[in-house]
């Protein structure tokens, strides 16, 4: 988990123009920490997840239960945005995650599938 900015240049690698073009919670930034976590592991794919869970720091353009999901594979790097809110922290926390894995899941899913037809 990098909540500062800094731990998010830092240490997995994020431009620092891209936090202050994009701000923390979008696609791009999301993206970029995908690949860092990918780097940093040396793992397949790497997963990151850049919201706002509540109950305060959410605005206009992003409000709380904004998520933006980064998916770094070998294949490339996805970013997605969604917008839930829950009301409460916790189930923002619990609703961005399962999307997050969710998404992974369905990667996985495709992979697999293109192996199969190779």
């Amino acid at each position: 988990m990098t909540y500062s900015n800094r731990a998010k240049i830092d240490l997995l690698g994020v431009l620092s123009e891209t936090i202050e073009r994009f701000g923390t919670v979008h696609e791009e930034t999301a993206k970029e920490m995908a690949k860092g976590v990918r780097r940093i592991t040396g793992a397949t794919y790497g997963l990151s997840i850049s919201g706002i869970a509540g109950p305060d720091g959410g605005t206009e353009a992003k409000p709380v239960g904004t998520v933006c999901i980064g998916l770094a594979a070998p294949d490339g790097v996805e970013g997605r945005r969604f917008n839930f809110s829950f009301g409460k922290r916790s189930m923002n926390k619990v609703i961005f995650a399962e999307i997050a894995l969710d998404l992974l899941r369905i990667k996985l899913l495709k992979a697999d599938q293109t192996e199969t037809i190779s």
